[in-house]
């Protein structure tokens, strides 16, 4: 039998690398207030500070025993998932952050599992049955509901749509991302594949600051400095290693279950540190989210 202490590992580093993705849009937020930072800048920012971490653990990952050298196609496939994953869905969302809540970003971005399913269908034909109905019907009148909540509060209803579409479409990057990773990620790991996935989508987001703002732009205030800090290490480096070694103890599908955590953390984080008001209307949308998702991550019974 498990010892109690070792088998809550993989559940614990799963809740803690989900706390830290959540933690993201609450600092990205606040980089906002502070200063006047653009999205390119302050992504830069943090995959500048991220890149030295993701390059000691492309190493480290390249020592393991058996690995297995990497074939052009392999890299042909990193540059693309590293673009529309890392980098594309990641601007999009620094972008629309500056329009929305940090609490209607997550919950936009967690559709993304629904979104892999409608790719799965509209891509490979694939046929799912009437639990996956249901939890897109429950995921998006969800979100239907705290848009509509939202936009009778906002004082800038051109902003919000802005926002709220920039969000979407990055989570919908992210889903394409996932669809394609499977792959290459069972070939090379997910440790090495997640390292350089993340190095690749740092030298799209460097080269494209370096063509769009001047070199100057990186010397922000010394509290811009820490946020990005703060993002690249416990909010990107930490969450990716924690989640990865959550489903290499306990698999992904339950990995996926605690990841419905991460909505209610920035909820709670943005009524906290952020002021954001929090309404019943967007706690019934949230937990329709929730439901919805978790039915579409769930494995049916055997049987079923």
């Amino acid at each position: 039998m498990v010892p109690a202490r070792v088998s809550l590992v993989g559940p614990a580093f799963a809740v803690i690398g989900i706390l830290g993705f959540s933690f993201k849009a609450i600092l990205i937020k606040l980089a906002y207030s502070w200063a006047p930072i653009d999205a390119v800048t302050l992504l830069a920012l943090r995959m500048i500070y991220s890149v030295p971490f993701f390059a000691l653990m492309a190493w480290w990952a390249s020592k393991s025993a058996n690995v297995e050298s990497m074939r052009r196609p392999d890299w042909l496939a990193l540059l693309w998932l590293g673009f529309i994953g890392y980098y594309l869905a990641s601007l999009l969302d620094f972008m629309g952050l500056q329009y929305i809540t940090a609490s209607l970003e997550r919950l936009v971005l967690f559709l993304y599992p629904t979104m892999v399913v409608l790719l799965s269908v509209a891509l490979f034909k694939k046929r799912i049955g009437g639990r996956i109905w249901v939890a897109l019907a429950l995921s998006y009148a969800g979100i239907l509901l705290v848009f509509q909540h939202d936009l009778r509060v906002t004082n800038d209803a051109d902003g919000f749509w802005l926002g709220a579409a920039l969000v979407f479409s990055g989570a919908f990057c992210y889903a394409l991302y996932l669809v394609g990773a499977g792959p290459i990620i069972t070939r090379l790991g997910s440790l090495r594949f997640i390292a350089w996935a993340m190095l690749t989508s740092a030298v799209f987001v460097i080269v494209q600051f370096l063509l769009t703002r001047p070199l100057a732009a990186l010397a922000a205030p010394a509290s811009i400095q820490l946020l990005s800090l703060v993002m690249a290490v416990f909010s990107t480096v930490l969450p990716t290693f924690l989640v990865a070694e959550a489903i290499k103890r306990i698999g992904a599908n339950r990995t996926s279950l605690i990841g419905s955590l991460g909505p209610v953390f920035t909820i709670g984080l943005g009524w906290w540190i952020l002021g954001e008001a929090v309404h019943w209307v967007q706690l019934i949308g949230a937990a329709l989210v929730l439901s919805g998702v978790t039915l579409v991550t769930m494995k049916p019974a055997e049987g079923a």
